[in-house]
């Protein structure tokens, strides 16, 4: 691209020598009329080739951008691909007693899915600092002496942030002391 780039100013520089020539020898002798229009239509022939080269370029680098765009969730779908995989081995299971073997396969699939989710700039909701309503969801109350008032008493369903957007609030009990 950089290199189109070079070319397209190259192209420029020798337009802008051509006029500077044409200029000069129009200063210092006009040899024939024959002569000028040759070299005013050569000009213009690098001018327009020039400037289609740039439209060119111009629509390349639009459709690059659009594609860029189309395919920025590549690299996530990637990295939750190994989740299926763990889910889908966790199917396989036949039934009986392998329940610890069920919940220790979530559980390592849980893991990867939340790796994922770090890499890609998604973190869980932070419940340590107490309630707050731009990172928190209060549905319930609970009553406990032993908590703080507008403690977390409860989480009941996790909220996730992207980078510095909720994606969705934490859905919690607040304690609210009597």
């Amino acid at each position: 691209m950089s290199e189109e780039l070079e070319q397209t100013q190259d192209s420029q520089e020798a337009i802008e020598n051509v006029q500077e020539e044409t200029q000069n020898e129009t200063t210092e002798t006009l040899e024939t009329k024959e002569d000028f229009e040759a070299k005013y239509k050569e000009a213009q022939d690098r001018y327009l080739r020039t400037y289609a080269e740039f439209e060119n370029i111009k629509k390349r680098l639009e459709k690059e951008k659009y594609q860029a765009i189309d395919y920025a969730s590549e690299g996530f779908a990637k990295d939750l691909l190994p989740v299926i995989d763990a889910l889908e081995m966790a199917l396989k299971i036949e039934e009986g007693d392998h329940f610890a073997q069920l919940k220790e396969g979530v559980d390592l699939t849980k893991s990867a899915l939340i790796k994922a989710f770090e890499k890609h700039g998604i973190s869980a909701v932070s419940h340590d600092s107490g309630f707050d309503p731009n990172l928190h969801e209060a549905i319930m109350q609970s009553s406990d002496e032993t908590l703080d008032e507008n403690a977390i008493a409860q989480v009941l369903q996790q909220g996730w942030r992207y980078k510095e957007r909720l994606l969705r609030p934490s859905l919690v009990s607040v304690n609210k002391r009597s």
